[in-house]
Order: C-alpha cells, then structure tokens, then sequence
C-alpha cells in the first residue's frame, strides 16, 4: 500500500502519512492504552469497522508504525507493537492529548493521566518513551 506524497512540506508529509483519524487512534491505543490485539482496537470506545482497521494496521505496519508479531500462546493471533518511528510521535501525541482535553470540555481522558502530561510533560514523554521502547525490545519472544 503506497502512500502517495504530494509535498515535502513536514506537516503535509506527516498528513500524507497518519492524517486519517483511525491511524491516529491505533497508535494512541497502542502508545497510551496498552492495547495491542485486534480485538483490542475493535473494543475502542470510537467502534472502527473490522475492514478499515484490518487496512490501518497493514498500512502502519507498512509505513514502518508498527510490528506485527505472531502471539507465541495462540498463532492466529497477532500483537503489533510501537517501532520506532511511532515512539517518535509521543512527544507530538502528548501535545495533541492536551489541547484536545483543554478545548473539549466533555473529554475522556483521567484527570489523573493528564495532570502527569501537564506537571512534567517532559517526564511523561520520556517515561512513556522508555516504556515503548521496553515492549519493543522485549517482543523477541514473538515470532514475525
């Protein structure tokens, strides 16, 4: 699935990239909710359609997101994780979090969680980071 670029411009080319709202969603459940099953994000609050998310974790996984990994305890299970690139996007994620939460006055997110991105953004960042980067290093025991 080839993404067509239409301008180097950073902002156009990150849109080109995650500017559809479900991809976006994925890597927030992914990044801040611990999901990480299909099921997973069928259970999402939002109730995106079995084809656009079997189509929005193939292109993640394409684009270099995610990594798809075999569940070792049931192999027609797979379990994606954050690569990389995606980990590069909670600085980014964080902010869009914040601004949500401060101009929806309904908004869903735990007073608690976001009373830790707004205190020491840079701590939650980091911490969030590392924990990615943990699974990631840790999902050796998973087959491709």
């Amino acid at each position: 699935m080839k993404t067509e670029i239409r301008s180097h411009c950073p902002i156009s080319y990150t849109l080109d990239l995650l500017g559809d709202k479900w991809s976006l969603l994925i890597l927030r459940d992914i990044l801040f909710k611990s999901k990480n099953s299909y099921q997973d994000f069928l259970d999402s609050e939002e109730r995106i359609a079995t084809n656009i998310l079997a189509s929005r974790l193939k292109k993640l996984v394409e684009q270099d997101f995610l990594i798809k990994k075999r569940n070792p305890n049931n192999k027609k299970q797979f379990f994606y994780f954050a690569a990389p690139k995606a980990i590069e996007l909670i600085p980014a994620l964080t902010e869009f979090i914040i601004w949500g939460a401060k101009f929806d006055q309904h908004t869903a997110v735990p007073k608690d969680f976001l009373l830790k991105m707004e205190t020491d953004k840079l701590q939650f960042v980091e911490h969030t980071q590392a924990q990615q980067k943990s699974l990631l290093n840790s999902n050796d025991s998973y087959s491709d």
